[in-house]
């Protein structure tokens, strides 16, 4: 989409943060973070919400947990939690898919990848 921030994000016509990309996905630090650690992964696909997801994006949305994953261990994070928010009245702002990977604390030592 044109106008969406996030695909601007993706299309690096937007700065950010960014910690990681591929070929379907961009993650960048959130401008707002609620806690110490706070990502955004995004598909560069654009799909406005989990309710707009369709059977065609089932692997993309498994490949987007996967993601998540080798970003929380490449960042060694003993715990995280992910999300999506949907909809407005669920905490939605930016009308893009976006999976937040957060944790309390950035690092955690002693884990085994």
């Amino acid at each position: 989409m044109e106008n969406c921030l996030f695909c601007k994000i993706a299309r690096k016509e937007v700065s950010s943060d960014i910690v990681f990309e591929d070929e379907n996905f961009v993650v960048f630090r959130d401008i707002n973070p609620i806690a110490p650690f706070h990502l955004l992964l995004i598909p560069r696909k654009h799909i406005h919400s989990i309710d707009h997801v369709k059977e065609e994006d089932k692997i993309l949305m498994g490949d987007l947990i996967l993601t998540a994953q080798k970003v929380a261990r490449s960042h060694k994070l003993a715990g995280y939690k992910l999300h999506f928010n949907v909809g407005r009245q669920g905490g939605q702002v930016i009308d893009h898919i976006h999976l937040h990977l957060t944790a309390d604390l950035p690092a955690q030592t002693g884990r085994k990848p």
